[in-house]
């Protein structure tokens, strides 16, 4: 599923500043606060306790934005989480031009700054294999555009993505190569041609292996489900896979979640692929979509994930998918926050509450708001200030 790069063009100083303000604000504890007015129910409360011994809690994030503002945004999702610590950052390279492709400077920057602030973090980072990569090209175009990356034309776009990766310091990066092949959407869908789909997949983890000090997994991630081709076709091998994941929504339309389970290459047919091939599994995309708010799939995927253990999983966060940044499913949104903040029982329902008249909450004392603009301080969720001794 598209990560909506055309919507917006952001300016990246600008962007980048977001970022830094947001992050050394929250990452300080006392001296920011966060305001969301729009939010009547109270923050999660802090986690009382732990995993059980010797069972680590499975990594776990959200897309929150592709650009800078999904790095600011994440410490504020934490905080709604009641403290929550998101140890997955999520991230996809634009497909307009292999430049984009390349990591163009700047982009990758601060992402690889928040990778490398903790050393348990992860980096998740979505490549396409083909420029122009939803545009709608014909299967001839994707065919031809294959068998020429089967012949080796594009290795040095994803050698300089390599060097990029390397030179910033997050050699470990997991890549999400070519996701979503087994569908119908981007150029780089394996339908047209799946013997040079493999070659070329092959080509392109060859080349970027080659870099010196590179540490990078390559998810092989197809849609959840037969799609226009069944997803192990397009299966490179084990050489060149190092985990294998799924994009999982809440889709189609009356679908329950036990048979999302069982249908032909749903959960249970990519749980036993991945055992077989000796493989861990993850879920870079998931979310609720053609069902609405439906906090049955909520708990049951959240379970699902709970049992099988995935290296890694991040909820696609924005509408209809999200929880946080989506208003339109808040009985879903409370069994995310319940399980993930570490509560284990749903929280009682809550009455709608009258919508009062729009008033800007007090900040805390001794803090100096800062004047980010009416715009960039509706995608903060509030208006951010620091305590004049935060320094």
């Amino acid at each position: 599923m598209a990560p909506q790069h055309r919507r917006i063009r952001v300016r990246w100083l600008a962007a980048g500043a977001v970022a830094v303000a947001a992050s050394a604000a929250l990452a300080s504890g006392p001296p920011a606060a966060v305001v969301r007015p729009d939010d009547p129910r109270p923050p999660a409360p802090a986690p009382t306790a732990g995993p059980a011994p010797g069972k680590e809690v499975p990594a776990f994030g959200a897309f929150l934005k592709s650009d800078a503002r999904g790095v600011a945004r994440m410490p504020l999702f934490s905080h709604w989480l009641g403290g929550a610590e998101l140890r997955v950052g999520h991230t996809y390279l634009p497909g307009h031009h292999w430049r984009d492709i390349e990591g163009t400077p700047g982009f990758l920057d601060v992402w690889a700054h928040w990778r490398n602030e903790k050393a348990d973090r992860i980096l998740v980072v979505n490549v396409p294999m083909q420029e122009r990569n939803e545009e709608g090209l014909s299967d001839d175009e994707v065919r031809q555009l294959l068998r020429q990356g089967a012949a080796g034309e594009f290795d040095h776009h994803f050698r300089a993505l390599a060097e990029r990766l390397v030179e910033l310091e997050v050699p470990d990066t997991v890549l999400v190569l070519g996701w979503e092949m087994n569908g119908t959407t981007y150029t780089h869908r394996c339908g047209p041609d799946p013997e040079a789909w493999k070659k070329y997949w092959n080509r392109i983890v060859t080349t970027m292996r080659s870099v010196p000090g590179q540490k990078f997994r390559f998810d092989f991630t197809p849609t959840r489900g037969r799609d226009a081709v069944p997803w192990t076709m397009c299966y490179p091998g084990d050489d060149t896979v190092d985990i294998i994941g799924m994009d999982s929504y809440d889709q189609p339309n009356g679908m329950s979640f036990d048979e999302q389970v069982n249908e032909p290459y749903g959960l249970q047919a990519h749980v036993d692929f991945a055992k077989a091939h000796g493989k861990p599994i993850s879920y870079p995309e998931w979310g609720l979509f053609r069902n609405g708010d439906n906090p049955e799939y909520m708990r049951r995927m959240l379970a699902w994930m709970e049992e099988h253990r995935p290296l890694y999983n991040t909820l696609t966060d924005y509408c209809p998918h999200g929880v946080w940044q989506c208003r339109d499913n808040p009985r879903s949104s409370d069994v995310y926050r319940s399980v993930l903040s570490s509560r284990t029982e749903e929280p009682a329902p809550v009455p709608t509450p009258v919508p009062p008249t729009p008033t800007t909450p007090p900040l805390p004392k001794d803090c100096t708001p800062l004047d980010l603009g009416s715009w960039v301080e509706y995608w903060l969720g509030g208006k951010l200030c620091v305590r004049f001794d935060w320094w």
